[in-house]
């Protein structure tokens, strides 16, 4: 893989944030700084990096591929309402990945990605607020009818 202006900058725009982002909204970054990219180009790039094991590309089922360039052993949480991927680093789960990892060499797996699917803060709070409108809806409601009845 020949070095390239554009292989720096993608990579260390990948590097430059934890978001995990898709090829295109790489590309929509990057176009900022570099008119002249294309999305091809951003595409072919990261897949060859990933092959290489510059960084990591995350194939998830369903989900279009989120690429990483943080090496270091973490895990991803992954927020199933706004799909949003934030690293996590946890010396248990740690040991239960070399574990699970044996049983993986044993049976002849060639590969597995493990990930924990949570709301993240921002959703978790949208739906407390969303819960709390729907409750004083409710009780308005109720307030109401009282008033037909009497």
């Amino acid at each position: 893989m020949n070095k390239t202006a554009q292989r720096d900058a993608i990579l260390n725009e990948l590097r430059a944030h934890n978001s995990h982002p898709t090829a295109d909204k790489l590309y929509e970054v990057l176009r900022k700084k570099l008119p002249q990219i294309s999305l091809g180009t951003v595409y072919r790039n990261l897949e060859q990096m990933a092959s290489r094991g510059t960084i990591k590309k995350l194939s998830l089922a369903g989900h279009q591929k989120r690429f990483d360039g943080d090496l270091s052993r973490h895990y991803h949480i992954r927020c199933p309402h706004c799909d949003n991927i934030s690293n996590i680093k946890v010396d248990s789960l740690i040991n239960l990945d070399d574990e699970f990892q044996e049983v993986i060499k044993k049976i002849g797996c060639d590969n597995y990605y493990f990930e924990l699917i949570s709301l993240c803060d921002e959703c978790k709070n949208k739906l407390i607020e969303e819960q709390k409108e729907a409750e004083r809806i409710a009780q308005s409601k109720k307030r109401e009818v009282l008033v037909w009845t009497n």
